[in-house]
């Protein structure tokens, strides 16, 4: 039996330069960090005593006697990627999927670090990541962007590059002091309410070509925001303000990311105090992320007081296995 734990991810600057359409020509950037939810997925051979092969327990539970079989695109391609079989596979989470936070990388991921773990292999961070973006995008077929699957692989508060030919991971260097401020003066949000990513994801990637100057502007963010958490002195909440920035520039690249509803609790959230915030993921729902000094947050929490408050703390390991006890398979 394995059990790993994955954690989910929040994306301030830089969302929509991973998507290869963009990189591929003109370089992409993200910055990111994880935070201490999870998603825990645990894999074991099923025993052969049943009427049926896999088990797969999600929202729903899968019995089936062929991998074909499976409706879960993610966990079917998976096991045919990985030539795995016989499996009892199941998904817990500490929040809810579709919701902005990478939940379906998460759990890409982790389903993929178990699977090599069964079978006694290691998986470097990077080579899951690569794994759960091959599996994803092109096994699934499933429109979207890339950084996710990286962010939740290697944790922590990372800027993230992608290229035609390469992807790579720059730990944010900053002092425990700065970072534990930042982290107090953020709060998530929940909507109430859940969309499909990849619908979004979908017309993102044909304004793409409409959208350069924006997704252009939207990079050069990301150094930005790094030079404010990185430049000793500076004020933290030009942090803030530059989060007000790419979601004013992020809502107006497709008319799905955002409505009248999410426009009014971003309103509200700035008319209590908050410096800047956005919609974490592709948009049109799920968590709310603002920037706003400790002493105003008792307003904003009053102000917003319909919408599910998450506290949180980053989180730097990324996916990890909890328990560990290969066991031997014959087909």
């Amino acid at each position: 039996m394995i059990i790993t734990k994955t954690p989910f991810r929040m994306s301030f600057f830089g969302g929509g330069t991973d998507y290869p359409d963009y990189y591929n020509e003109y370089g992409g950037s993200v910055l990111s960090t994880t935070f201490d939810k999870y998603c825990y997925v645990t894999v074991r051979h099923l025993p052969r005593f049943f009427d049926y092969t896999t088990q797969v327990a999600y929202t729903k539970i899968e019995r089936v006697n062929s991998i074909d079989e499976i409706e879960h695109p993610a966990v079917r391609e998976a096991m045919k990627y990985l030539d795995m079989h016989e499996l009892q596979i199941s998904y817990d989470a500490d929040l809810p999927a579709r919701s902005g936070l990478g939940t379906s990388s998460s759990f890409a991921v982790g389903m993929l670090n178990a699977f090599h773990a069964l079978k006694g292999q290691y998986a470097d961070k990077m080579k899951l990541a690569k794994e759960a973006i091959y599996l994803e995008r092109e096994l699934c077929g499933e429109d979207g962007g890339v950084q996710d699957q990286v962010a939740v692989s290697f944790g922590g508060f990372n800027q993230i590059d992608f290229s035609a030919d390469s992807i790579s991971v720059q730990p944010i260097v900053i002092s425990n002091e700065k970072k534990q401020r930042l982290n107090e003066n953020l709060m998530l949000f929940f909507t109430g309410f859940s969309r499909f990513s990849r619908e979004i994801a979908r017309e993102q990637k044909k304004a793409t070509k409409d959208r350069l100057h924006e997704l252009a502007e939207m990079k050069q963010l990301v150094g930005e925001a790094a030079a404010v958490l990185t430049t000793k002195g500076t004020d933290l909440s030009e942090f803030g303000r530059l989060l007000d920035h790419t979601w004013r520039l992020k809502r107006g690249i497709t008319k799905s990311i955002s409505n009248d509803v999410l426009d009014e609790i971003y309103a509200q959230a700035v008319k209590s105090g908050a410096v800047g915030g956005k919609l974490l993921g592709a948009g049109g729902g799920g968590f709310f992320i603002f920037y706003i000094e400790r002493e105003r947050q008792a307003a904003l929490r009053d102000a917003l007081k319909d919408l599910l408050y998450i506290p949180f703390r980053f989180e730097n390991e990324g996916s990890r296995i909890l328990y560990y006890r290969p066991e031997d398979f014959e087909i």
